[in-house]
């Protein structure tokens, strides 16, 4: 009894380690974080006018949303393919996890999700089936070619990230000056991450052939360079929060970042040990802290009385 117990637990412990191998393979959890983003701010940002039943039953929307979701996770499968031999040595317990899967089932993966992003996509539009064609092949190109080009990874990456959102910017033909400013704020606070990662992994970056601004230019250069961007990122804020008024929970929000902006600012002249960890973790919290004052924030203004 107890022997046929035992390989059952063992193949029940082996297929759990496969899907979490998928799972962080595809950057899953990433993606259902974007996927929140997306419907945060598609209903409280760029939809100023149709009512929340609309919005429910706008399947539009929602096919462009599980669109952008199935190629974001296409796009983790084939940058986890690209980085495989590096992520060994930055990212060794998620990489032990994927190697319980075979690499024909990434591919296979990667061309069902591509495949069914495009099939829901040609469904909607022509127009949308052309958006997330070039989606996905900047994505494989990133991976391909550009992860190893000095600035170009960088801003790629981010312009990757932000791409969805761009998406339903155009959809709803929603064009300001304060989605100018946040737009500009959130492409800063993901480069200064991507750049601050990149600081993280100099070593396997260099074995491997990724030529990076913390490669090229030494820490105490990137450093300086990352000060650059936060005092940008904090000026950015700083007219956010005088734009949209102290009446409003973004205000609020973008005010609070000039402390996390100076703790981070602290932490990475500090230079102690974990310090460049714990304040890449603090922006990315941030950011999280972000979409969660936008939905906040928009609720108190369209549904008052839920809150």
């Amino acid at each position: 009894m107890n022997d046929e117990a035992k390989p059952t637990s063992r193949n029940a412990l082996y297929r759990i380690s496969q899907l979490m191998g998928f799972l962080l393979g595809a950057r899953f959890f990433v993606a259902v974080l974007l996927t929140f983003a997306l419907y945060v701010s598609t209903f409280f940002l760029f939809n100023r006018e149709e009512s929340f039943r609309n919005f429910v039953f706008d399947y539009k929307v929602h096919c462009i949303i599980i669109c952008s979701v199935l190629s974001i996770l296409a796009g983790g499968i084939i940058n986890r393919f690209y980085d495989k031999e590096k992520d060994q040595l930055t990212q060794p317990f998620r990489s032990r996890l994927q190697s319980f899967l075979k690499e024909k089932y990434f591919l296979i993966a990667y061309v069902v999700l591509n495949a069914l992003s495009l099939g829901l996509a040609i469904f909607v539009s022509h127009r949308v089936f052309v958006f997330f064609l070039i989606y996905q092949f900047l994505m494989w190109f990133y991976s391909h070619k550009l992860s190893k080009i000095i600035v170009l990874n960088n801003f790629t990456f981010v312009s990757l990230t932000l791409y969805p959102f761009f998406g339903m910017l155009i959809y709803y033909q929603t064009f300001s000056l304060k989605i100018l400013f946040l737009a500009i704020f959130l492409f800063l606070m993901l480069f200064i991450i991507d750049i601050t990662k990149d600081t993280l992994t100099r070593n396997a970056d260099k074995m491997f052939g990724y030529d990076t601004i913390a490669n090229r230019l030494g820490f105490q250069n990137t450093r300086s360079v990352l000060l650059i961007l936060l005092i940008i990122t904090l000026a950015t804020s700083m007219v956010l929060s005088i734009g949209i008024g102290f009446k409003n929970i973004m205000a609020w929000y973008f005010l609070a970042t000039t402390i996390v902006i100076i703790g981070t600012v602290f932490m990475l002249f500090r230079n102690q040990k974990n310090d460049k960890f714990k304040s890449l973790n603090l922006l990315r919290l941030w950011i999280f802290f972000g979409i969660l004052a936008m939905l906040f924030d928009g609720i108190y203004h369209k549904y008052p009385w839920l809150i």
